[in-house]
């Protein structure tokens, strides 16, 4: 049987601890059989050659830039079965000059409203808030949120621009505070799945820095949202006589019901 091939593209801005934040999760990968390379920049995303036999590509790139011909290659590699995972700005924020890249991953940063103007110092902290990660009914059986229950947070919340192609699994809500600018709540997805071509991508909001991603929750969350993503894990489990069918419900996707953005009346 083939050894499962996992790319860690990893850089950008260092407030998310790239280095730090990936080497957290390339133990989990090798523990579960994967051979990890890692890379500091997206340039190998254009040698296809090298893409074809990636299972999983683990992404904590926030910001930065992606090249026509690497963006292509990413794309592609994703359409034939590669996943592709990551958390907060390194999978959400990446790349903003390209908006191809936005439309594949579904969801994109917009802001993380921090605390009142009068407390803030100039530091990260500044954004630092307390919030609830909440789990939606098709969390409950999903793969990777299963048994996992809402959960506070106090950290970078993100407001994220959306569409509904995406399978939200955990949503978060900001608030109306006394000095913001909006006048009615307002809910942006937290955890998401999404099927492109033959792949799986999965992103997770939570994760600005690594005290959060060591938490139980959270890294249990991404841990699985890895391997949920990894082409070797899905065409394993596309194999097995149990499963029958590969459509989205068997194999652990919600239902085209299971969310909708919010209505105001």
């Amino acid at each position: 049987m083939k050894q499962p091939q996992a790319l860690v593209v990893r850089g950008g801005w260092d407030g998310h601890q790239p280095y730090e934040a990936t080497e957290l999760f390339i133990p989990y990968l090798k523990d579960n059989g994967y051979d990890v390379r890692v890379e500091q920049s997206p340039k190998i995303y254009a040698d296809a050659g090298y893409m074809a036999g990636v299972d999983l590509v683990m992404q904590c790139m926030t910001m930065s830039t992606i090249e026509k011909d690497e963006f292509a290659g990413l794309r592609a590699a994703i359409e034939n079965g590669t996943g592709l995972a990551g958390w907060h700005g390194g999978i959400a924020d990446s790349y903003r000059n390209t908006s191809d890249y936005l439309q594949l991953i579904g969801g994109q940063f917009a802001c993380h409203p921090g605390k009142h103007p009068d407390a803030c110092v100039g530091e990260q902290s500044d954004n630092y808030v307390p919030y609830t990660v909440n789990m939606l009914p098709a969390a409950a059986e999903h793969p990777i949120t299963k048994g996992i229950k809402d959960f506070d947070l106090l950290t970078e919340q993100y407001w994220v621009l959306a569409d509904d192609y995406i399978d939200v699994l955990a949503t978060t809500t900001q608030t109306v505070r006394e000095w913001d600018p909006w006048n009615r709540e307002v809910t942006s997805p937290a955890i998401w799945t999404r099927q492109w071509g033959k792949g799986r991508i999965f992103v997770a909001t939570p994760g600005h820095r690594v005290e959060i991603l060591q938490d139980t929750n959270v890294r249990t969350i991404i841990e699985r949202g890895l391997l949920w993503a990894s082409r070797s894990n899905w065409e394993s489990l596309a194999a097995e006589p149990s499963l029958g069918s590969t459509s989205r419900v068997s194999a652990g996707f919600r239902t085209s019901n299971s969310w909708r953005w919010p209505t105001w009346t």
